[in-house]
């Protein structure tokens, strides 16, 4: 009994240790002070890009060279070059096909961590009937708590976010205005009076 209940609470602390660095450095990427970041990733010939990203509360904007998209709070651009079009959505109607996969509710995993080599490795599993990713590895920087990159499972595959160049804090709220004069020429679509 002493020894399953020992293991019991070594779990435990494990699992609540993990929690509280990945809401740690979730909290440096999502927090009211923002932050931005770059990221490449390839998922098995489907998708493969790279680009920055910027967040700050509800708003965010991301640059890849296909792709670019802003979102102030209340609307949302998103550009695509190829085909010259600036679309305008309410912030939160768009929907992308490829990140719909990679629904996350933080509360919907069981925690735990490893350390090893100045890395923390905290591997997320989703509890029964979880929809989206189904298991994520966060290697998270011992010192910094910065996140270094992550992998991610979804349906039968494993795919890797490399993530570099990333700060916490400073961020401008300037950052998330659409700079239409950019875009001139451009077809404009309005989804915003559509439902």
């Amino acid at each position: 009994m002493f020894v399953v209940g020992n293991v019991n609470s070594k779990e435990n602390a494990n699992a609540n240790e993990a929690r509280k660095l990945f809401d740690h450095t979730y909290n440096m990427v999502f927090g009211p002070q923002g932050s931005t970041l770059h990221y490449s990733v390839n998922i098995i010939g489907i998708m493969n890009v790279e680009g920055t990203i910027w967040y700050k509360g509800k708003k965010s904007k991301f640059v890849e060279s296909r792709y670019l998209r802003w979102n102030n709070g209340e609307k949302e651009y998103w550009v695509d070059k190829k085909k010259k079009t600036v679309t305008l959505y309410k912030a939160g109607e768009a929907k992308d096909k490829y990140m719909s996969k990679f629904s996350f509710k933080a509360d919907d995993y069981k925690y735990s961590y490893t350390e090893k080599n100045g890395t923390y490795e905290v591997t997320l599993d989703a509890k029964k009937d979880v929809k989206g990713i189904k298991h994520l590895k966060a290697f998270i920087d011992k010192k910094t708590k910065a996140p270094k990159y992550l992998k991610i499972k979804v349906l039968w595959f494993w795919t890797t976010v490399n993530i570099s160049k990333f700060q916490s804090g400073n961020i401008s709220d300037d950052t998330f205005q659409f700079p239409s004069s950019q875009f001139k020429g451009y077809d404009f679509i309005d989804k915003t009076k559509h439902k």
